[in-house]
């Protein structure tokens, strides 16, 4: 329990959750994914999102939503933290911070309802708001694209070829259904919502012990 006129401590736990309350419209906290970028401005490109030792893309490991009272350019605020699944360079962490204020281009004013939208279904949004095109493969920000259609966006060459080999040969004649049809590369981590709770609101005498292997076991640390 926190001492008098201290901050609370904030406990994070990974829980399942709809689609929908993931995406970037919701300022989700979360964990493995694409990561749900706020804005265009900011954003980290390929080369910044490179393993300094491997070379290889950074895969998405979680983001965390974190406003900032009292700057009203950070009236919306997330960090997001990458790192590098190839061994050994699995200890390299990355961390990169997008922000908006309440008043933007791309959001509402007033705060993301809690109800699911009419449109609800599991396709990938590859594109922001602000226009800007994401990989297929990882969900960052991609200025390559295909030579062939011309529609599919891609971080790297490694991430265009990984995705080449595993779908986008056939889908590639087929442009308008890019989005649906993404396939597994096993690049990302799997997704769960993060779901913050003070340290107080959790009385010791009620919690259950909880087996986690199975999350952690999953996302393979």
């Amino acid at each position: 329990m926190a001492a008098a006129g201290a901050r609370p401590v904030e406990l994070g736990f990974a829980e399942s959750a709809p689609a929908w309350r993931l995406r970037s419209e919701q300022f989700p906290s979360k964990v493995g994914g694409r990561p749900a970028w706020l804005g265009a401005a900011g954003l980290p490109g390929p080369q910044a999102l490179a393993c300094e030792l491997c070379g290889r893309p950074l895969s998405f490991l979680l983001q965390v939503y974190a406003p900032l009272p009292g700057r009203p350019d950070a009236f919306h605020r997330c960090i997001f933290l990458f790192c590098c699944r190839e061994q050994p360079c699995c200890a390299g962490l990355r961390v990169f911070r997008n922000q908006l204020p309440r008043k933007n281009d791309f959001y509402s004013y007033e705060p993301p309802s809690e109800n699911p939208p009419p449109e609800t279904g599991e396709s990938v949004c590859l594109q922001l708001k602000s226009g800007a095109h994401l990989c297929r493969v990882c969900g960052c920000l991609g200025p390559k694209t295909c030579s062939r259609c011309h529609k599919a966006y891609y971080c790297s060459k490694e991430h265009q070829t990984l995705d080449w080999r595993l779908g986008h040969k056939q889908a590639c004649a087929q442009p308008d259904h890019l989005d649906h049809i993404i396939p597994d590369h096993n690049f990302l981590f799997p997704e769960f919502e993060i779901v913050i709770e003070t340290e107080d609101e959790i009385m010791p005498e009620v919690v259950e012990k909880e087996d986690y292997s199975e999350i952690i076991g999953s996302m393979g640390i």
